[in-house]
């Protein structure tokens, strides 16, 4: 349960990132909405990995979910880092990469398919 909702708000701040994006070019003051919503996914990537850990201890089922969130919590400090640097031609597709992932996950785990290939596995 909570792990659907920590990857459903994964994947609103992610979206609502493609939109500051958006403000960050086109008007003179989107870089601190764009910033203040970095920071947001950072937190919430981060609450993601808790969330993963704190998951997978008590019932000792797989630690793909751990894997995933962790490495989206890199890959979130990588974008962050890469925006900071100004590298847009890194941070651009690496943010929709991190958008085209979160969905699929979120896919994954609101229609069940995770727990269907976990047992099969």
């Amino acid at each position: 349960m909570f792990l659907r909702v920590a990857i459903t708000l994964q994947t609103l701040f992610l979206f609502i990132q493609s939109i500051t994006a958006g403000l960050l070019l086109s008007t003179p003051n989107g870089h601190v909405l764009h910033s203040a919503g970095a920071y947001g996914t950072f937190i919430v990537a981060l609450v993601h990995l808790i969330i993963a850990i704190l998951a997978w201890r008590p019932g000792g089922g797989s630690p793909r979910p751990i894997l995933y969130a962790a490495g989206f919590f890199a890959l979130t400090s990588a974008q962050i880092a890469l925006g900071i640097a100004h590298m847009r031609t890194l941070h651009v597709p690496l943010g929709v990469l991190m958008f085209g992932m979160s969905v699929l996950q979120l896919v994954w785990i609101w229609t069940g398919r995770r727990t269907h290939l976990t047992a099969a596995a």
